[in-house]
C-alpha cells in the first residue's frame, strides 16, 4: 500500500465513526458537517470493501471488521498525535506538556514518585500521568507503547523494544511481626508449608516463577493486583509474601510486619523504562529518558 496516496484525515474520521456509531455525532466530534462525514464513510467503505457500520433498526452496529478496526484506529490516531507533536528542542523550565507512563503500583510508588519530585522544580509545567498496564501489553506491545511515553516493567517480561535501565531491587520476605512459626530466619520448608499472599497479574508473576524453579508451589490464600496491599494481607496472619526492598521500607511503617532475607538467591528486579522507537529523536522524550536514568541512578545509590 502506498501511504502517499492515503488521506490521513480518514483515520480520524474512521475512529470517530467506529466509536460514536453515528454519522452526525462523529462529524460533530471532528468538526465536519453531516454530509462531509457521510462522504468520508463512503470513501472508507470503498477502501475496506466493507460496510463498517451496518444499520440495525434506528441505530448502527459495527461489522466484524469495524470491531477489529476500532481499537486499531484509536492506536493509529494516538501514534500520529505523538509523531507530529515531536520537537526538535525541549526546554523543561518553559514547556507545558504531559508524559504518560504505564506502571504497576510498585513502579509508580517507587520510581514514579522519585521522578515526580525531580521534575517538580526543573519542569514545573510538565505533567505526569500514571496508568496501570493492561494484560494486552505482552501480546500487543508495539500498539500499547505507541500510545504512551513509556512502560515501567522489569526485564524478562517483554523484549525487542528500546529501554532505559533504571535500578535493581532485591526481593525480601514479608511476614507479621508476631508470626508464631518463624523466628529470626526463614527456611525453604517455611516457604513450602506456610500460606501465601501474592501479587498476581497475568503478565507479571516474578515470585511464582522463582518459587517454581525451587520446586515450591505456594499455597496461596490471598491474591491481589497491587503490591502495596501485601503488608495488610500479611499483618496478623500466618501468611508470608515476597516484596521489593524499596516497598518493604514503606511496609514496616504502614503495617505490623517485618522483613527477612529470602532463604534462596532470589533474582533481583531489573527495573527499566521501555519506549516505542517513534520517540527516538523527540527532544522532549530524550529529556525524559535522561531524567529517568538520573532518577534511577539515585534510587540505586540509596539501597
Amino acid at each position: 500500500m502506498n501511504l502517499s496516496r492515503l488521506d490521513l484525515n480518514l483515520v480520524v474520521a474512521l475512529r470517530a465513526l467506529l466509536e460514536e456509531r453515528n454519522v452526525t455525532r462523529a462529524g460533530e466530534r471532528v468538526g465536519l458537517s453531516q454530509p462531509a462525514m457521510s462522504a468520508a464513510l463512503s470513501r472508507l467503505r470503498r477502501h475496506f470493501g466493507d460496510e463498517l457500520l451496518a444499520r440495525t433498526g434506528n441505530s448502527y452496529e459495527l461489522t466484524p471488521l469495524g470491531v477489529a478496526l476500532r481499537d486499531r484506529s484509536a492506536s493509529a490516531c494516538d501514534l500520529l498525535e505523538r509523531l507530529f507533536s515531536s520537537q526538535a528542542d525541549f526546554d523543561p523550565a518553559a514547556e507545558t506538556r504531559e508524559f504518560t507512563l504505564l506502571a504497576s503500583d510498585y513502579g509508580a510508588a517507587v520510581f514514579g514518585a522519585a521522578l515526580a519530585r525531580a521534575m517538580h522544580e526543573e519542569a514545573p509545567g510538565v505533567r505526569l500521568t500514571f496508568q496501570h498496564p493492561a494484560p494486552s501489553v505482552v501480546e500487543n506491545t508495539a500498539a500499547v507503547l505507541s500510545t504512551v511515553d513509556g512502560l515501567l516493567m522489569p526485564h524478562g517480561v517483554i523484549d525487542g523494544f528500546p529501554a532505559v535501565d533504571l535500578y535493581q531491587d532485591r526481593w525480601l520476605c514479608l511476614l507479621a511481626d508476631d508470626h508464631p512459626d518463624v523466628g529470626e530466619e526463614l527456611t525453604l520448608d517455611d516457604l513450602a508449608r506456610l500460606p501465601w499472599a501474592v501479587y498476581q497479574r497475568p503478565y507479571d508473576a516474578p515470585v511464582a516463577r522463582q518459587l517454581s524453579m525451587l520446586g515450591i508451589s505456594p499455597r496461596v490464600e490471598v491474591s491481589v493486583q497491587t503490591f502495596q496491599l501485601l503488608p495488610h494481607m500479611v499483618e496478623g496472619t500466618r501468611r508470608i509474601a515476597m516484596i521489593q526492598e524499596h516497598l518493604a521500607r514503606r511496609a514496616v511503617r504502614s503495617a505490623a510486619v517485618r522483613v527477612l532475607p529470602c532463604p534462596f538467591e532470589a533474582v533481583p528486579v531489573g527495573q527499566a523504562m521501555w519506549w516505542h522507537p517513534v520517540h527516538a529523536q523527540d527532544a522532549a522524550h530524550i529529556w525524559l529518558r535522561r531524567k529517568a536514568e538520573e532518577v534511577g541512578a539515585g534510587l540505586a545509590a540509596r539501597r
